[in-house]
C-alpha cells in the first residue's frame, strides 16, 4: 500500500471516491450522497483543483495499483491560519483496521507541518468509537465542542484537536 495525492485530471475518481464514502458511512459526512450525486461536473472540477494546485488544501489516497482503499482531505482552517483541517477520512470497509487510517492521518500531519500549521483539528461522529479511538491513538483531544451532523441532527459529532505536533504524533509539552 502506498500513499499519493490526487492528481488534477482525476476529477471523475475524487467524485467515485466520495460517493463511495457517502454511500458506506451516511453517519459520518456534512453532506449525503444523494446531495453529492446532484451536483454538476463544474462542482466536481473546482473541488479537485482546490486539493490539488500546490499551496491550497490535499487530497491524499491509500492504493494498491489501481486500487484505492481510503482518502482524506488535509485542509487550511478558514479561520485560523495556524491550523490545518483533515476532512473527509474514509478507509473501505473490507481495509479498516489495518493501518491505512493511520497512513492518512500521518500524510496530512506531513502536510501540515511542511506548510507550518501548529494544530490540526477534525470533526468526528460522536458514535463512532472506531474512529475516535484512531483518533485518540494519533495524539488527538476533544476540545469540548459538540454539534449535531448536519444531516442528521439526532447525532452528533465532535471536535478533536493536535497541538504543537511532532513527526511521531506525541504532542510535545
Amino acid at each position: 500500500m502506498r500513499i499519493r495525492k490526487l492528481k488534477p485530471h482525476e476529477i471523475s475518481l475524487h467524485r467515485d471516491l466520495r460517493l463511495c464514502a457517502l454511500r458506506d458511512s451516511p453517519d459520518s459526512f456534512a453532506e449525503t450522497a444523494t446531495d453529492a450525486e446532484a451536483r454538476p461536473v463544474s462542482y466536481w472540477e473546482t473541488l479537485t483543483r482546490s486539493v490539488t494546485e500546490p499551496n491550497r488544501h490535499v487530497m491524499y489516497l491509500a492504493c494498491d495499483g489501481d486500487d484505492i482503499f481510503g482518502s482524506t482531505y488535509g485542509l487550511r482552517d478558514s479561520e485560523s491560519s495556524d491550523m490545518a483541517r483533515i476532512g473527509g477520512m474514509w478507509v473501505a470497509p473490507l481495509h479498516r483496521r489495518h493501518g491505512i487510517g493511520r497512513a492518512l492521518l500521518d500524510a496530512v500531519r506531513s502536510w501540515a507541518r511542511e506548510h507550518g500549521f501548529k494544530r490540526m483539528g477534525l470533526w468526528a461522529p460522536s458514535e463512532n468509537p472506531a474512529a475516535l479511538a484512531l483518533y485518540r491513538q494519533a495524539g488527538f483531544r476533544q476540545t469540548g465542542r459538540r454539534r449535531p451532523l448536519p444531516t442528521n441532527a439526532m447525532l452528533e459529532i465532535v471536535e478533536l484537536e493536535l497541538s504543537n505536533f511532532s513527526s511521531s504524533g506525541r504532542e510535545l509539552a
